[in-house]
């Protein structure tokens, strides 16, 4: 029986914002840093830390479930994503 992991079904940019729309719409910032790390893994943990200009210690530290990611660190990520991070009116 084979594992499910996520990272196989994170391949393009769009899987990537949908998943993060996803996570976000969770509310659970801890369910959120996991999701950015999940990602982080699937585009390969040291390309993701180059395009980010964060290390590697620091991506698995802020985005593993329970992480913490400071607001510099959600920046840095949101953009190596193409995303930006916005507030718009709760539903």
């Amino acid at each position: 029986m084979q594992t499910f992991e996520i990272r196989n079904y994170l391949k393009t940019p769009e899987d990537q914002a949908a998943y993060i729309e996803a996570a976000l719409e969770q509310g659970d910032p801890s369910f959120i840093a996991a999701a950015l790390g999940d990602i982080a893994r699937a585009r390969g943990v040291t390309a993701f830390a180059a395009e980010t200009g964060l290390s590697r210690e620091a991506i698995y530290k802020a985005f593993k479930p329970g992480g913490n990611p400071t607001l510099d660190t959600l920046s840095k990520a949101t953009k190596a994503l193409g995303l930006r991070l916005a507030v718009v009116p709760a539903a």
